[in-house]
This record gives C-alpha cells, sequence and structure tokens, in this order.
C-alpha cells in the first residue's frame, strides 16, 4: 500500500487515480509534520454500500407513499 503526503497527492491527483483504478490498491494518505496516516483512497467496488435508510424512530411501523398526481413547488415546501 502506497503512502502519499498531501501536497504529493495534490501534485499527482490524476495519476494516483489512475493507478487506483488500475492496480486496485489503496492509496494512504498522510497530513502534517508527523505525516499522520489520516485517509485512504480506495477503488469503489471495495466500499461496503450504504445500508438502506430507517424512516425514523417508527421506520419499523410507518411509511409514507405519494400518489402519482402529487405534486409540491419548491416554494410550498419551504413554506411548509
Amino acid at each position: 500500500m502506497k503512502t502519499l503526503t498531501v501536497g504529493e497527492l495534490k501534485a499527482n491527483f490524476s495519476e494516483v487515480l489512475s493507478t487506483v483504478l488500475k492496480t486496485g490498491e489503496a492509496v494512504v494518505i498522510s497530513y502534517g509534520k508527523k505525516k499522520e496516516r489520516v485517509a485512504a483512497l480506495v477503488p469503489i467496488d471495495q466500499v461496503k454500500p450504504a445500508s438502506k435508510r430507517v424512516l425514523g424512530t417508527l421506520g419499523a411501523t410507518a411509511s409514507v407513499a405519494f400518489k402519482p398526481n402529487f405534486s409540491l413547488t419548491d416554494e410550498a415546501f419551504l413554506q411548509a
């Protein structure tokens, strides 16, 4: 796994993205004087998909459905 500083990443951003895409290898980004590891660029297929969101505290008991002819303007929504 390759490690780059923020400056190196900024200077070579396109090449770094291309490398991540082609090799599938993650790139770690370090920051500050101590070069502390703070983030990683990983291929998108290695990212866990987000779970389905629950509808608030009533997610298990409530649901919402809109009729096909429902319409609401942005102005009316903001004033509600």
